[in-house]
């Protein structure tokens, strides 16, 4: 099911943040109906560095289309301020898509951007962003490939200003809204309650950001449609990996940290080595051997 026809059956849907093939794989084999590709998690994984505007166009494109490949779950992909002006914007919207993206995300912060829970941002002004997501909308090839419009200038303008923002944005053609950064469970509301009805709304949890945490049902129950975790898996990856490294350099041996990590065996597992490997002998020669004339074996 496409990402456009999962929203109108008013299912809320649950979209954990991925950085590459292998986290997003592994969130499609828990279930999940779709995953967003966190430009975030790709700067702390990819980089090493904060979510400060490093990540270029190219290197989500190659993420897109290393994920696609491996999965058919539908991606959101965070494409930051869509890495320009209007005409980048463009470039941006029909390169993600020819690379397999469902949803867009496109945010009205100023170049350089920065996470949207971190202080001091700065926005464009309404105009450059309307303009921004007609040019996107334009530019897509598929209607059924969604832009989602994130205004960030709550933290900056209010939260009335972020909600004429958001009305400005739907009406130039967004196909969900993403108002950044609430500040409690009241605002949250009061996005909700603006904005349900006009167009599918998303809500963003970060674990010590902004936002105060709440639940998929919960955020549900006030009106959102997508609810988005995107450095989650990044913070618990990291987290296990000081674990580890630790484990390691204390203990010469990765024994004390056995339970906690695949063997050899149950990675290959994980990421399907054995189905592969015996797809690859049904291509081989009748005799044994491979294209190479080498033995398969």
């Amino acid at each position: 099911m496409s990402l456009s026809q999962d929203l109108k059956s008013g299912i809320p849907i649950v979209a954990p943040g991925v950085f590459d093939a292998l986290t997003a794989s592994i969130a499609a084999g828990a279930g999940f109906r779709a995953v967003y590709l966190s430009g975030a998690a790709i700067a702390y994984t990819h980089l090493g560095r904060p979510d400060i505007g490093l990540v270029s166009m190219a290197e989500v494109a190659d993420r897109i289309a290393m994920i696609c490949d491996r999965m058919t779950v539908p991606v959101i992909v965070d494409a930051d301020t869509g890495y320009g002006n209007a005409l980048n914007v463009q470039r941006t919207v029909r390169l993600f898509e020819k690379m397999g993206a469902q949803g867009i995300q496109l945010e009205d912060q100023t170049t350089p951007k920065r996470c949207g829970h971190l202080n001091d941002k700065s926005v464009v002004s309404t105009g450059e962003m309307v303009g921004k997501i007609k040019a996107a909308v334009d530019a897509r090839a598929n209607e059924q490939t969604l832009i989602i419009a994130r205004t960030d200038a709550l933290q900056m303008e209010g939260i009335d200003r972020a909600l004429e923002r958001a009305h400005l944005y739907a009406q130039a053609g967004a196909d969900i809204l993403f108002v950044e950064a609430p500040k409690s469970g009241e605002q949250l509301g009061d996005i909700a309650g603006a904005l349900k009805g006009v167009k599918p709304l998303v809500a963003n949890m970060v674990e010590g950001g902004t936002t105060p945490i709440h639940n998929a049902a919960e955020l549900s129950d006030l009106g959102f449609q997508i609810v988005i975790f995107p450095g989650g898996i990044v913070r618990a990856m990291a987290k296990t990996a000081v674990d580890y490294y630790a484990s390691l350099a204390a203990a010469g041996s990765n024994a004390p940290f056995a339970d906690r990590m695949f063997d050899f065996n149950g990675l290959n597992a994980l990421i399907g080595t054995p189905d592969m490997l015996a797809l690859g002998r049904t291509y081989e020669d009748a005799d044994g051997k491979d294209r190479h004339g080498e033995d398969a074996a």
